[in-house]
């Protein structure tokens, strides 16, 4: 199973340059090049850090009354966490490169709960050209209570993705789908054990 290294700091403000680079971002269920795609994360004695940054040529940024609709039809990074690898239950944060955030909580095999908050969650992002950026914070209580972080442990389940749409000449929305760790499924899921890894903090 993959794992990245979360280094711990105590510079404030952060200095992204001294976290560890992921970048194995892939397409696995297309023929096609992946767009550059870079996942950074520290911690500190309160908090897991987290960034994503993306080149996106044909940004995809839906409109809608609610950040469900707004997320799930535009380009996003993904953060899933889980317990154990029964995903009885896990949790999904699905965020666009507007700062929208659908957050949720999922049991096996994708009954979601749409109504859940994850609580203490900050986010910012940013978007420059045919770049963007999504930075957040996630404190080390939340992932203790829903029992993603133990006690005694310096690891945890996770889930790192991006999804990357694109317009055909017709208008049209093409959804691509980019895992960190290629799941080997026949069709493109995120909701299964096969595509998770681990998040290791390290001192």
């Amino acid at each position: 199973m993959k794992r990245y290294p979360v280094r711990h700091t105590s510079a404030f403000p952060l200095d992204w340059s001294v976290a560890e680079p992921l970048t194995d971002f892939t397409f696995p269920w297309e023929s096609r090049t992946a767009p550059f795609t870079e996942f950074r994360a520290l911690w500190d004695d309160t908090h897991l850090h987290f960034r994503f940054d993306c080149i996106d040529d044909d940004l995809v940024l839906a409109e809608g009354p609610t950040a469900k609709d707004r997320v799930l039809g535009s380009d996003r990074v993904e953060i899933f966490l889980f317990p154990d690898l029964s995903l009885k239950p896990y949790y999904c944060l699905e965020m666009s490169p507007r700062g929208d955030v659908l957050a949720y909580e999922a049991n096996f095999y994708r009954e979601m709960n749409w109504d859940w908050q994850c609580e203490g969650l900050q986010l910012t992002a940013r978007t420059e050209g045919n770049r963007y950026a999504v930075t957040g914070s996630l404190p080390l209580d939340t992932l203790r209570a829903l029992k993603v972080l133990k006690p005694g442990s310096s690891e945890l389940f996770a889930g790192l993705y991006r999804a990357e749409f694109h317009h055909h000449p017709d208008g049209t929305v093409h959804s691509g789908w980019m895992p960190w760790v290629n799941p080997h499924t026949e069709r493109p899921d995120f909701h299964v054990p096969a595509s998770f890894g681990f998040l290791e903090l390290v001192r």
